[in-house]
């Protein structure tokens, strides 16, 4: 293709739908002298950047998981949760058996991420998953046990409910109570393993779709704003209102 037969904004349609150039083509947009395409390219050169930083991220975050892999281990489950923290709901793990290699472009800490790329990368996890577990523990045991132990609860459901058993798992935080696999406990997992992420991305999902389902019947709280966390105007509605069903009785929430 000559690029000089086309016009900038032919240019520009095809650069948008082209991923990456061939040398020769790379070569011949770096040699258009009009301004437009100068501009194109150098516009070009950062998205090429940012897709090769992407890549190395994304290598480095399954560091873990091809390490596991090289020694023989043959399926590698991450396991996180979301919800320790709020004063309403409950707290949902997920477990998650990557296909080994894969790279999810965008995947990270479920926190960093809007809410929008993360109902996308809900779906890509699962597309991507060998199995995947989503269990919870109940506003129930949560005050009956304690947040620690009910997420440990929580995790472990989530590891029997693979269809394909783990012979390793990789967990965000603190090594799972009883677990019966061998085990690693990640510090920011959830940031450094690729399996981690994918189930922490599964366990934000899953849980903030039970907080909208919750807020439909106490819309009093705007749990599906809050999530059950306790902001300014979570703490003046309990104040007002009083505590909900959904209200975990074992949290201060003054």
């Amino acid at each position: 293709m000559r690029f000089e037969k086309l016009t900038i904004k032919e240019l520009k349609a095809f650069l948008e739908n082209t991923g990456e150039l061939s040398p020769e083509q790379e070569s011949l947009l770096k040699s258009d002298d009009r301004r437009g395409a100068a501009e194109l390219y150098k516009r070009y050169c950062r998205k090429k950047e940012a897709r090769t930083r992407e890549e190395k991220r994304l290598n480095e975050m399954l560091s873990e998981e091809v390490l596991l892999i090289n020694k023989g281990f043959k399926a590698v489950a991450g396991v996180d949760e979301a919800g320790r923290g709020p004063l309403a709901g409950p707290v949902i793990a997920a477990a998650v058996i990557l296909k080994p290699g894969v790279l999810i472009n965008s995947l990270n800490d479920s926190k960093q991420l809007s809410a929008q790329t993360r109902e996308y990368l809900f779906e890509q996890v699962i597309l991507n998953a060998f199995s995947y577990g989503i269990a919870g523990a109940t506003r129930e045991e949560i005050d009956q046990l304690n947040i620690h132990a009910a997420s440990m609860l929580a995790m472990q459901r989530a590891l029997e409910r693979l269809s394909l058993e783990p012979d390793y798992v990789l967990v965000d935080g603190f090594k799972i109570r009883d677990c019966l696999f061998r085990q690693k406990a990640i510090k920011g997992g959830d940031g450094l393993s690729m399996s981690i992420a994918a189930a922490s991305i599964l366990a934000k999902v899953s849980r903030d779709k039970i907080m909208n389902d919750l807020h439909q019947k106490y819309p009093r709280y705007g749990f599906d704003r809050n999530k059950g966390y306790g902001t300014a105007a979570h703490r003046e509605a309990i104040a007002r209102y009083g505590l909900c069903p959904a209200h975990r009785r074992t949290f201060k929430m003054a």
